[in-house]
């Protein structure tokens, strides 16, 4: 496999990933539109170093794949991808994003209106931090392909970023939701909670959906309560025990930061329909098999099978559970409208392995 290029080795990997969790319906447009989002520095070989240090995987590889389990059962594949040039940077990688947009929006006839309403703020001529538009290609049984688009909030730095978050959801007509976020998540103070992704769903005849996602650093238990209290059909004794079973007992997640997300659709004032909890698993244990087990006991939790669990990480995966950290990176937590999930997300480890840490890091 050293000598294919990615974007070869990433439909390899989705078309495993599918057989695995027994997706069903055709794969063909899904792969496609896999390689075209991926963009010129899909090309390139994975037998060299990644050209461009994109953020969506430890290892650099610029595609996360996760799969989602509603609480029937039911999963859905999500890839988050960052597109990259041929020559990337922050500004080049970002023309090559609106480019794609544009040419699948031509294509599968999807509006861009709500892009269009907040492009300028997030998308500037000088974009800064790690990155300035990623997607995340949403694969449902028997349903056509979404995408969602992903944005930086510290694009115009970090000091910026409460700012562009709640002029966003002003100008995309949500104008409370922002009160609504910093009073249960950004209490401490944007130092603690940081805002770490705005994003946007595009889909044909469905009700518009934005989200927010807010980092908490050196946090434990009470602020993902606090945050969960925004969400009317959340129960915040969900949270707590799915962050204590996941984190491994963990009091203060003192590495990667947790994070929250709220999503408010149509029809939402201030309160968000959903709330969502990411653990970063990977900073909490000392392998990839500590992780899956915490994940199986979760899924078994909420009568979900984890043998499905199981599938997935064997399409994915290249080497033992026990010999490195970071296939399984995030768990999460969804709760609230229309009914509650659990995710895991999978790295490929398309170009580097993580080691396992040799000491225990919780008693």
């Amino acid at each position: 496999m050293s000598s294919v290029s990615l974007r070869d080795y990433a439909a390899v990997r989705l078309n495993e990933l599918c057989r695995a969790v027994d997706f069903p319906g055709p794969r063909d447009e899904a792969t496609r539109l896999f390689q075209e989002i991926l963009g010129p520095g899909g090309y390139n070989s994975i037998s060299d170093d990644p050209r461009w240090g994109s953020d969506v995987s430890d290892d650099r590889t610029p595609f996360e794949f996760s799969v989602a389990f509603d609480s029937d059962g039911t999963p859905t594949i999500r890839i988050l991808i960052e597109p990259t040039a041929e020559h990337p940077s922050n500004l080049a990688n970002m023309e090559v994003s609106k480019r794609i947009l544009q040419a699948l929006s031509n294509r599968l006839d999807f509006s861009l209106d709500q892009f269009t309403a907040i492009q300028d703020l997030f998308l500037p001529e000088d974009p800064q931090g790690k990155f300035a538009m990623w997607y995340s290609l949403v694969l449902r049984p028997n349903t056509p392909p979404s995408f969602k688009l992903y944005f930086n909030p510290e694009v115009r730095g970090h000091c910026n970023a409460p700012a562009l978050v709640r002029e966003g959801f002003q100008r995309l007509g949500f104008p409370a939701a922002y009160e609504t976020v910093l009073r249960h998540a950004g209490r401490r103070g944007h130092h603690l909670d940081s805002y770490s992704f705005f994003t946007l769903d595009l889909r044909q005849h469905v009700r518009p959906r934005v989200k927010v996602y807010v980092s908490h650093h050196m946090a434990e238990e009470p602020t993902v309560r606090r945050a969960a209290e925004a969400v009317p059909n959340a129960d915040p004794d969900q949270v707590v025990e799915f962050c204590r079973v996941s984190g491994g007992g963990t009091g203060l997640f003192a590495h990667r930061p947790l994070i929250s997300s709220y999503s408010f659709v149509e029809g939402d004032t201030d309160r968000p329909s959903v709330y969502t909890l990411y653990v970063p698993i990977r900073d909490y244990v000392n392998n990839d098999e500590e992780a899956r087990n915490r994940a199986a006991e979760l899924m078994t939790r909420m009568d979900l099978d984890p043998a499905l669990l199981d599938r997935a990480l064997e399409a994915v995966a290249r080497r033992p559970l026990t010999e490195g950290v970071g296939m399984i990176p995030h768990l999460s937590l969804r709760l609230g409208w229309p009914k509650p999930g659990f995710t895991v997300y999978l790295s490929t480890e398309a170009f580097a392995v993580c080691p396992p840490r040799r000491s225990a890091l919780v008693s």
